[in-house]
């Protein structure tokens, strides 16, 4: 993950599951290192995978604006990364 930066992110790390809180991290959240800050309104999509001797938990998301980003959570190291700002065009089940 060290190709990627280091964000912050407001997150939820859920004891259970309810209607308002579906995945068991779910990110509200977020700030990149040039200060801009991003409101999380929809979890598009998320999955986990193992690497090495971490899980990685990737989600995509929706920001308030109607932008759209791809972040980490490594569990390994405890840490955030943005993956990638892209076009909505990219999302193939919409």
């Amino acid at each position: 993950m060290d190709k990627y930066p280091a964000i912050n992110v407001l997150s939820i790390f859920a004891g259970f599951r309810s209607p308002k809180v579906k995945f068991g991290i779910t990110p509200l959240r977020f700030q990149l290192p040039d200060g801009q800050s991003h409101r999380i309104a929809q979890v598009r999509q998320s999955h986990a995978e193992r690497v090495g001797q971490a899980m990685h938990y990737h989600f995509v998301v929706r920001s308030t604006e109607q932008r759209y980003f791809h972040i980490v959570f490594d569990a390994g190291k405890l840490t955030w990364h943005l993956v990638q700002e892209f076009d909505p065009e990219l999302l193939f089940n919409e």
